[in-house]
Order: C-alpha cells, then structure tokens, then sequence
C-alpha cells in the first residue's frame, strides 16, 4: 500500500505559474510509474505527466507540453509538477498516482486524495 499526499493548490491568474508536490510513503517500487492526473468538473480524469520512479525521462499530455515540468526526489519520495504559462482550461483537481500504466488512468492502484488548481482569465 502507497500513500499519496499532494500539496501546493491555488487559486492563481492566467499566466501565472504554481508548484504541486506529491509526497509518497509506503511500499513504493522503484520499477513504478508515478503519474500526475486532472480532472476538471463533470469531465474524465485525465493523464497530465508521469515519470518512472528509477527512470529519468518524463512524459507528458500533448496539451501541457512546454508549459509543466515534472521532477522527482527519491531521496523524499516526492514528484513534484512545475506549472507554467497557467490557462484558465488548466483547472482541476490535480491527482498524484502511482501503481500505473502511463496514462491509462483505470490500472492506477494508489491514489492521492488531490489538490484544487483554479487559473482565472
């Protein structure tokens, strides 16, 4: 069992730029993938970016390409999210996982409880 705890949510303007951080504890296997996803009202969960927890190349949705980086610690056990250039279509709740397949968001097995980023135009 892994728990997932994210942080660094907010309410901020178009264009700005905001920090989520995911800190991870428990069983977690270097061999994983660990994953950021969104889910805006009344729409589906949505991959944004993941990394593997011993790898180094990240992946990301077409439509956060050069605008968010994701980074990891493993000494802390934490992925964090830098979002730039925020879009008012960029609200959601924002969901750390691991346990996963990429960005098939149904094999995730770990689940954060999520953190709300709201950008306004």
């Amino acid at each position: 069992q892994v728990e997932l705890v994210e942080s660094g949510g907010g309410l901020v303007q178009a264009g700005d730029s905001l920090k989520l951080s995911c800190a991870a504890s428990g069983r977690i296997f270097n061999s994983n993938f660990v994953a950021w996803f969104r889910q805006a009202p009344g729409k589906e969960r949505k991959f944004v970016a993941g990394i593997y927890w011993n790898g180094w190349k990240p992946y990301y949705a077409d439509s956060v390409e050069g605008r968010f980086t994701i980074s990891k610690d493993n000494a802390k056990n934490t992925v964090d999210i830098q979002m730039n250039s925020l879009k008012p279509e960029d609200t959601a709740v924002y969901f750390c996982a691991t346990g996963g397949s990429m960005g098939r968001t149904a094999t995730y097995r770990n689940w954060g409880r999520g953190t709300q980023v709201t950008v306004s135009s």
